[in-house]
């Protein structure tokens, strides 16, 4: 048992590492959209409205140095509109996405750099796309592995189930008993769900305090939040539905540092 624990541990790492490190804002931004500085602006903004743009790139000698806003587009050229990039709205394409969100929490909006030149944008509407929602379930995923390996340390044997009521035990036999005729090797343990893991731990004061939270009602609403998001995203639903992206980003950064915790946990 200790073996497997030291192995779904060194795993847990290396998978949160992984999505760490492969899901980038290449892989979710947009190509940015520009417009001339000569070209009218009335007009562009005709064509900003249609396509549902609040923002174009503004190039000039095809290079694009600064931005325009559709709604301060009025009469003359696009250049008199004209924007600069401040640094605070500059990110690299090859970014971590979890490292753009806490930018993206502060603003609408990124410009993304490739070869230090502005090419795409990324704004929070792109976290409804595949690559967040797969950082996203990752994660989670990863959680419930690490609540898993807690709960199996601290309560070997399924020592843990007097802490569960026995409907929620007798859901788990049944699909223990699902899986056994499947001809899949696995135990009782593995077939507790989120809220299962989160009764379970909740109801243990000594994980509560190593795991650095000042009160098990703190811990508990990040949980439910945590497994409300959960629900969201494997039922492909809009992740900010009854939310928003500032609370779904803040639950993403708290959700990090819960795995972090985590894997401190011995």
């Amino acid at each position: 048992m200790a073996s497997r624990l030291k192995h779904l541990k060194s795993k847990s790492k290396e998978i949160m590492v992984l999505f760490k490190n492969s899901i980038l804002v290449r892989d979710i931004c947009e190509d940015l959209k520009s417009c001339n500085v000569y070209d009218d602006a009335s007009a562009i903004r005709v064509v900003m409205k249609k396509c549902d743009f609040d923002v174009y790139g503004l190039e000039k000698n095809e290079r694009i140095f600064g931005y325009v806003k559709r709604l301060s587009l009025k009469d003359g050229l696009c250049g008199k509109y004209q924007n600069t990039f401040h640094p605070w709205e500059l990110v690299a394409e090859s970014t971590s996405l979890i490292d753009v969100l806490p930018l993206l929490r502060d603003n609408p909006r990124m410009f993304v750099l490739e070869r230090n030149c502005v090419s795409g944008i990324i704004t929070r509407g792109d976290l409804q796309k595949s690559p967040f929602r797969m950082l996203s379930f990752g994660l989670i995923s990863l959680l419930e592995m690490n609540l898993l390996k807690i709960i199996r340390n601290y309560y070997p044997v399924d020592s843990w189930k007097y802490l569960l009521t026995d409907t929620r035990i007798k859901k788990a036999e049944q699909l223990l008993n699902e899986r056994k005729r499947r001809n899949e090797a696995v135990d009782l343990a593995d077939c507790l769900q989120f809220c299962d893991k989160r009764s379970i731990l909740l109801e243990t004061p000594e994980i509560v305090k190593k795991l650095d939270y000042k009160n098990v009602t703190e811990l508990k609403a990040l949980l439910e939040k945590i497994e409300s998001l959960r629900d969201r995203l494997a039922h492909s639903q809009d992740i900010i539905a009854g939310s928003s992206w500032g609370e779904v980003i803040n639950i993403i950064e708290k959700l990090d540092v819960l795995l972090q915790r985590c894997e401190e946990i011995n």
